[in-house]
């Protein structure tokens, strides 16, 4: 309890860094309060991609409230999320999953993967967030093996048990609230660090 001059008294809340204050938040909402949180510390630099839209419509009720009110995608967009980490590129989609059973494939779509494969070649590191939302988890998963079981044609989605098994569960924290540069770095540039040191 705090007592202030005013003589009133206020609980103060101990924060751990587990909390259940993001549960049932949009995955892209906390998406990018992580990303806010990693360039407010200039620890890297990640932003959404925004999507190419064409403007047909426009309603010009006065000059301060023009509202769109027709427009369609003008290319497929790419994957969600794209920045840099310590000199390296970013590059990830982020998916929601409402099963508590599989991820089905079909929620990605080919030109995601194709540039998915594009961006790897190019050396950049590149995952999938992937949140089961019956059981508030998010998943980091490695573009690899995403598109190795994208072109397997009896695969049809990623079961929850090979998610557990193959990804990197990031559990929910306060700040920031999907901490996926934390796998990035065990992934990535703890083992760069081991080599340098052998040497």
């Amino acid at each position: 309890m705090v007592k202030y001059p005013n003589g009133l008294n206020k609980k103060v809340i101990q924060t751990t860094t587990k909390t259940f204050a993001n549960r049932g938040m949009n995955l892209e909402f906390l998406i990018n309060q992580s990303n806010e949180y990693y360039l407010d510390l200039d620890i890297a630099n990640i932003h959404k991609k925004p999507t190419p839209i064409t403007i047909v419509n426009v309603d010009y009720p006065s000059r301060n409230k023009a509202k769109i009110t027709e427009a369609y995608f003008k290319t497929p967009s790419t994957t969600d999320y794209n920045g840099v980490y310590k000199s390296r590129a970013i590059d990830f989609e982020a998916k929601d999953c409402n099963s508590n059973t599989s991820f089905p494939l079909k929620s990605i779509h080919e030109h995601q993967i194709k540039h998915l494969k594009s961006v790897l070649h190019h050396g950049a590191i590149a995952f999938v967030l992937l949140r089961f939302n019956k059981f508030d988890e998010v998943y980091y998963i490695d573009a690899k093996l995403v598109i190795e079981f994208y072109y397997k044609p009896e695969r049809k989605s990623l079961s929850y048990k090979w998610v557990k098994e193959n990804g990197y569960l990031i559990p929910l924290t306060y700040n920031p609230p999907i901490n996926y540069i934390k796998v990035i770095d065990k992934l990535y540039f703890e083992e760069e660090l081991w080599v340098l040191i052998k040497k």
